[in-house]
């Protein structure tokens, strides 16, 4: 019988005492906790188990050494399972919207812990308090220190980045509330900080100098996430069940889940790994789909893409430098780190040598999906409304019918909102580039685009396609370059019919005003 997969529960103790599918991490955990002290910080996307982490490590401080029965750590290490008084704060319980509601969140919380372990609180402000609490629970314990757990530190910031003042306001509090961890380090055994964004130290942790940052170490690359290895240890019976109902071979449906949901990497020799949710979700639903994508983008990251006019071409391989995955200025955010942070890009190469980072998108469903709510934001539409036009667009060159091709593309430009139009030219190749790469998605067809140019080749099982737009010019021209090019000659030994197509897109009426077709011979 197949175990309850743990689809919306981030408990630790509920997942062992339940019988849920759990994939054991714990050899990752003692490394942290081996140590005589700790202080760390971990970021990763959304949805990817840093809940469970924060869980885990709570049971484990506490010394339920039952919960771990059977696990790695209660297996193969001598970890002697002390206890320890555990100060744990998940800041994704709440949604503020201004400093003064934060204070107020966490005062609730700190008074909350202290009345669970019978703590009578002094201090007049969360950040007195808090210093209060540790410093009595480390009193009444035998090793005079206790365990500070914080879950989604920043997400009270990213909550408020479209009132930029208020974030920086809600930015000071949490400092100065993170800050109490530094005064207070002699009555410290462990710390443990994760959320999604990953802010330099100076901005929110600067007076944590020993803290740890595992976000891009290798021994940590695979802490979250399933590997390889994990997923076929632990998820045979599933595939099983599953890749039978789709008349799949084990290493068919493999290779169609690998390039779905692996590919998420968070260290320069780090192992990829699968995107837990969506993992989750695809045995669940039976279903291949954007499970982890339909959970939502962050409303700033949208306002970023919206507002910024974002060069997406570039993302297919966008190279950094380790600079980029910190947010340095909320005054002044870059869309890059937050990508990465949000987990829309990941790591695909690191040059030692150069020191340079190669970013894309970790996988088909990130892709597919990130594209396709970029090109719902530039043309105006409702999120997942830009799907239909595609679809029309795929079936009309399945026909042959361009008449009815351009028909629909003058439909979706005529949808774009005038106002974001900063760089008319690369607006509308970035439309055009959205528009012909998520065609070559959604039917595995081979489609090229020239980069900063408005030209691509689509090839269909029975067809292709060479088209070349222009702006501003006769329709002529642009056939007549399509043919100058001779983009033909690569495609004839294809053994399929080739059509020429030349349009120029007008932009002061912001739509394809006419074409030319003309096959090949």
């Amino acid at each position: 019988m197949l175990k309850p997969l743990p689809i919306g529960t981030a408990v630790f103790r509920d997942m062992i005492q339940g019988g849920y599918l759990y994939i054991d991490k714990t050899r990752y955990i003692y490394e942290l906790v081996r140590p005589y002290k700790g202080v760390y910080f971990l970021s990763r996307p959304r949805r990817f188990g840093k809940s469970l982490m924060i869980s885990t490590l709570s049971e484990l401080f506490q010394g339920n050494r039952e919960l771990f029965k059977g696990l790695w750590i209660e297996q193969q290490t001598d970890y002697d399972w002390p206890q320890y008084p555990v100060i744990r704060l998940d800041l994704g319980a709440t949604q503020v919207g201004s400093a003064d509601e934060l204070q107020k969140f966490l005062d609730f919380e700190i008074e909350r812990i202290a009345q669970t372990n019978s703590v009578a609180l002094r201090g007049f402000n969360p950040s007195t308090k808090l210093s209060d609490l540790i410093r009595q629970l480390a009193a009444g314990n035998q090793d005079q220190r206790v365990v500070i757990l914080i879950d989604e530190y920043d997400k009270p910031i990213l909550d408020n980045l479209d009132d930029l003042d208020e974030a920086e306001e809600i930015r000071k509090v949490l400092k100065g509330f993170y800050g109490v961890i530094k005064a207070m380090d002699q009555y410290i055994r462990f710390v443990f900080i994760t959320g999604i964004s990953k802010f330099t130290k100076v901005s929110i942790f600067s007076d944590l100098n020993n803290l740890d940052d595992l976000t891009l170490q290798t021994s940590m690359a695979a802490a979250l996430g399933l590997t390889e290895a994990e997923i076929s240890e632990h998820f045979r019976d599933y595939i099983d069940v599953f890749a039978g109902k789709e008349g799949m071979t084990n290493e068919a449906f493999m290779d169609k889940m690998r390039t779905w949901y692996n590919g998420f990497c968070f260290a320069p020799d780090g192992e990829n790994v699968y995107n837990p949710f969506s993992t989750l979700l695809l045995f669940k639903t039976e279903r291949f789909a954007n499970h982890w994508f339909e959970t939502g983008t962050p409303n700033f990251l949208v306002r970023l893409i919206r507002n910024g006019n974002p060069d997406v071409e570039r993302y297919e391989a966008l190279q950094v430098v380790e600079t980029a995955f910190s947010i340095y200025d909320i005054r002044r955010l870059s869309i890059v780190p937050l990508l990465f942070q949000t987990g829309y890009l990941t790591i695909k190469n690191y040059d030692k040598e150069r020191q340079l980072f190669t970013l894309s998108y970790p996988n088909y469903e990130v892709r597919n999906a990130f594209l396709s709510n970029v090109l719902d934001v530039f043309s105006n539409l409702e999120q997942g409304f830009s799907a239909s036009y595609l679809w029309q667009l795929i079936d009309a060159l399945q026909r042959a019918d361009l008449e009815q091709f351009f028909t629909i593309l003058r439909t979706l430009y005529a949808n774009i909102d005038y106002d974001l139009q900063l760089n008319h030219e690369k607006y509308y190749q970035t439309i055009f580039y959205l528009i012909f790469k998520l065609i070559g998605l959604r039917i595995a067809a081979e489609v090229k685009t020239g980069s900063g140019r408005i030209d691509a080749v689509i090839e269909l099982t029975d067809h292709i396609y060479l088209f070349e737009f222009k702006l501003n010019q006769d329709t002529t021209v642009a056939l007549d370059q399509v043919k100058e090019k001779a983009y033909y000659q690569k495609y004839h030994l294809h053994g399929k019919p080739i059509t020429q197509v030349g349009a120029n897109f007008d932009m002061s009426t912001r739509t394809v005003t006419d074409w030319q077709a003309a096959a090949v011979a």
